[in-house]
């Protein structure tokens, strides 16, 4: 073994038996910082007593691909401070620059983000609160990007909001209405009484004025703000989520007698065979046996009402019929475009019906009853 390399030093390395069994500890666990084991490892090379291996700065530097005032610093602050110094991390005493929003000031800020906007302001803006904050003397100054980022670490964005259907709180025809669905989703497959979700969305009929310019590499499709209006036109969308399939109606309007031969052509037609369809749909005023009535004379609408078994998701609670989650994939594969007329929009609506079919896509609702009860128990009376 080649001898140590000793040299005259102000701060010389020099580690007890017991430091050196401590640092080679810790480089064996491999699980420290970096920075740490960068350490340990300069002063194991740097010891230069009997056990150690007495390395020159140099050789150190290269081997462990360091900087010479890194080695300086260690050396410095074994001698004077101790190895626990030199392995643990210093803390800084106070931060850099103080927090504008901090404590009670920040709570104030969010307080104010969260409250009704100025009047003639739809919503807050980072240039309003930065104003507002000085105004109150919340703050002496602030800038909209500080505000920013303190409402993005309190994951606030005042700028934006989300229509959402709220539900009422401890409302028992809710829960019954919902818990009715869930049971409903719960039962297996049955040929004979399938199981369909109905719904129904309108689609305003836009034409081209000017013909759109095709995109091309680099440049998008154009289309001209002007468009001309040619009405609208209504979809009944008939869900059967067991068994892959779809098929949607397109109708000029949502009348109770439009709404009557949809059932009719249901009963008749796409399901004749089963003994009695399950069906599942929202509280909207035309769809009850009454419509039934309206539209057949009174034998035929006893029979169609017989050939259903009624559900109704309850109000505010929409979301709970599959129909509609199947209309918002028809929204956003098929008529999130301008389409000019019924028969197009009918021929469009056709081929996509066509092609999910094909593919049998079904729904797999796992939901259920249990669930609603610990996830939405604000909605449960309490009794």
């Amino acid at each position: 073994m080649a001898a140590k390399e000793i040299s005259v030093k102000k701060y010389v390395v020099r580690l007890s038996g017991a430091e050196r069994e401590q640092l080679e500890a810790l480089l064996g666990k491999g699980k420290s910082p970096a920075q740490r084991l960068l350490k340990a490892r300069i002063l194991l090379k740097a010891d230069v007593s009997e056990a150690g291996e007495g390395w020159s700065d140099s050789r150190i530097i290269a081997a462990l691909d360091t900087s010479p005032s890194m080695l300086y610093r260690v050396r410095k602050q074994l001698v004077e401070e101790g190895l626990e110094a030199v392995l643990s991390r210093k803390q800084r005493a106070a931060p850099a620059v103080a927090r504008i929003f901090d404590g009670e000031k920040e709570a104030k800020l969010i307080a104010l983000a969260c409250s009704k906007p100025p009047k003639g302001r739809a919503r807050w803006t980072l240039r309003l609160l930065e104003n507002k904050v000085v105004e109150l003397g919340i703050v002496e100054r602030a800038s909209d990007s500080t505000i920013g980022r303190t409402l993005k670490k309190n994951t606030l964005k005042p700028h934006r909001r989300q229509c959402w259907v709220i539900p009422p709180k401890a409302n028992s025809a809710f829960v019954a209405a919902m818990e009715d669905v869930l049971a409903v989703y719960t039962r297996p497959r049955d040929a004979d009484r399938p199981l369909v979700c109905l719904d129904e969305t309108s689609k305003q009929l836009i034409a081209e004025t000017r013909v759109p310019i095709p995109m091309k590499p680099g440049r998008p499709a154009r289309f001209d703000y002007e468009y001309a209006r040619n009405g609208t036109a209504n979809l009944f969308m008939m869900f059967a989520p067991l068994e892959g399939w779809r098929h949607v109606e397109v109708t000029d309007r949502h009348t109770a007698v439009d709404y009557a031969h949809v059932l009719k052509e249901l009963a008749d037609i796409h399901f004749a065979d089963a003994r009695q369809i399950v069906l599942v749909q929202d509280n909207l005023n035309i769809h009850c046996k009454a419509s039934l009535y309206d539209a057949f004379p009174a034998a035929e609408a006893r029979r169609l009402v017989e050939r259903f078994e009624w559900h109704y998701t309850p109000k505010h609670g929409s979301w709970l019929n599959l129909a509609e989650s199947e209309l918002g994939v028809l929204a956003s594969q098929c008529l999130d475009r301008r389409i000019a007329d019924k028969p197009t929009l009918s021929e469009e609506v056709a081929a996509w019906q066509f092609d999910r079919n094909a593919q049998h896509t079904k729904a797999n609702w796992h939901f259920t009853t249990p669930d609603a009860r610990v996830k939405l128990k604000h909605l449960y009376p309490s009794c």
